[in-house]
């Protein structure tokens, strides 16, 4: 079992297509978190379906970091995965992050798809 598992929203077009990209190169399992069963007992299916997700080990991120712990599993993205974990760099791609969890949902319609605006904490 691979030591990164990514929670991912299988019924929004951009999320299917972004994983894509991931799916056959990570170093990592990928769990569609639109089937409710499928929700780890340490995130509310809300949560998991308005923010991205990733386990590393024995915990649970959020956001850029989950990006970030993904990238470092992915053969081609592993600096940007280390660059992405400076705290700087982090920060803004959080940031970053936040801002597009505010448009997402109009970007889902032009992919066919329907989503509610994920949250930043």
């Amino acid at each position: 079992m691979a030591d990164v598992t990514v929670y991912y929203d299988a019924s929004c077009p951009l999320c299917r297509r972004e994983i894509a990209l991931y799916r056959h190169r990570a170093e990592a399992e990928f769990v569609d978190v639109s089937v409710a069963s499928n929700v780890p007992d340490d995130l509310s299916p809300q949560a998991a379906m308005a923010r991205f997700h990733v386990r590393e080990g024995d915990q649970l991120l959020s956001g850029a970091v989950a990006f970030a712990a993904l990238w470092r599993k992915t053969p081609g993205f592993r600096i940007v995965g280390r660059i992405a974990g400076l705290p700087l760099v982090r920060h803004g791609l959080e940031l970053a992050y936040c801002g597009f969890l505010v448009v997402r949902p109009s970007v889902q319609r032009l992919f066919g798809g329907r989503q509610e605006a994920g949250r930043c904490r």
